[in-house]
């Protein structure tokens, strides 16, 4: 689970371990999904590492690829809403999302 100081969900980090986990449920490797996807093999790496964030349309094509719903990918986050200046993305219902 990829947590930050306080508790809080690393978004990059959460969607890396979801990516991570729907592909090896879909039996694929990083370059079976890459090609899928339309996508660079080392860009599936770095978001499964969660060194990168990916953009609206990456998340489309990988869910596609995945033939799962793009909210699959954001499993385990929730937004708690701030005062005007900040909110924050925290753990979800049903906690870790590991298989």
């Amino acid at each position: 689970m990829s947590l930050r100081p306080g508790g809080v969900r690393d978004l990059k980090g959460v969607l890396g371990d979801n990516l991570a986990r729907c592909r090896k449920r879909a039996g694929l490797s990083q370059e079976e999904l890459s090609w899928q996807a339309g996508l660079h093999r080392t860009e599936i790496s770095q978001l499964e590492r969660g060194l990168r964030i990916a953009r609206a349309d990456t998340i489309l094509k990988l869910a596609s690829a995945l033939e799962i719903p793009v909210g699959d990918l954001f499993e385990g986050l929730v937004w708690e809403p701030g005062n005007m200046r900040r909110g924050r993305f925290t753990q979800g219902p049903g906690g870790d999302a590991e298989d």
